[in-house]
């Protein structure tokens, strides 16, 4: 068992040509991968957006697929190997801390919401990822109370990430705009704000902020990050990566240890 008590960390993750990219956002993954070595963690517990299921789901497979789910990009995306290992405690104490309202399900694999960011944060793949799905019937309660329950798992070695985007409208997107919208940055900031103020509330009831329709047409790839607030209950931020672009996506990313 890791002596520090580890990380919660939300990661926004983009499109998947970020796995390619050496620009700010890869540096701040590749710093903050770092410091989750640091405390040399037994496994990550991966909350995925592009994992949105009927259900509560957790893998057990003890080497888990690689899920390319992203179609009509370059040879060099494809050519990506990420491959950790799963890990049998992490998905076990899951299933505890759960009990009946998590299913074991090997039939997905880590996806591209979960390597792209850690192709940059981990990219020896030496440490063990077990995916954990987004609900589709639960809503924002649902996961951020998920990440309460999951709390636990934090002084017991193993990190709990959640990968989406705080903002992520793909009909809204300005392929040559390098930066966000006005939308897309108020909602940002908004919720920014409530985060380092740690009004839980207010990002539960994202609906309420502005532009929130805009920013959040479903929820898969927000929900994350209840989740990581879940499992961090009062304590304040590092925020990284604040950063928008292609219009309409969000890539600010927040860290409690």
């Amino acid at each position: 068992m890791a002596d520090k008590r580890q990380m919660s960390v939300f990661v926004g993750h983009g499109d998947p040509m970020m796995a390619l990219r050496d620009d700010e956002v890869a540096r701040g993954l590749r710093a903050m991968g770092e410091k989750i070595l640091t405390d040399a963690p037994r496994a990550i517990l991966a909350v995925s957006a592009h994992w949105f299921s009927r259900g509560t789901l957790v893998q057990s497979d003890p080497t888990p697929r690689q899920v390319n789910d992203m179609y009509g990009f370059p040879p060099e995306l494809y050519a990506i190997k990420y491959r950790p290992a799963g890990n049998a405690d992490l998905t076990a104490r899951v299933q505890e801390l759960l009990g009946s309202d998590v299913e074991v399900d090997d039939t997905w694999g880590i996806d591209h919401g979960v390597w792209t960011p850690l192709h940059h944060m981990l990219p020896a793949a030496n440490v063990p990822v077990v995916e954990l799905s987004v609900n589709a019937l639960g809503d924002a309660r649902y996961a951020y109370d998920l990440g309460r329950r999951l709390a636990p798992l934090r002084d017991e070695g193993f990190v709990v990430l959640g990968s989406g985007n705080v903002v992520h409208n793909l009909r809204e997107v300005e392929w040559d705009n390098p930066a966000g919208t006005k939308a897309c940055s108020e909602f940002d900031a908004a919720v920014r704000s409530a985060v380092e103020a740690r009004d839980d509330e207010k990002v539960i009831n994202y609906q309420r902020l502005p532009y929130a329709t805009y920013a959040v047409p479903t929820p898969e790839h927000y929900l994350p990050l209840l989740t990581v607030l879940g499992a961090s209950e009062g304590e304040k931020p590092e925020v990284f990566n604040d950063v928008r672009n292609l219009g309409a996506i969000s890539m600010t990313s927040y860290a409690f240890e």
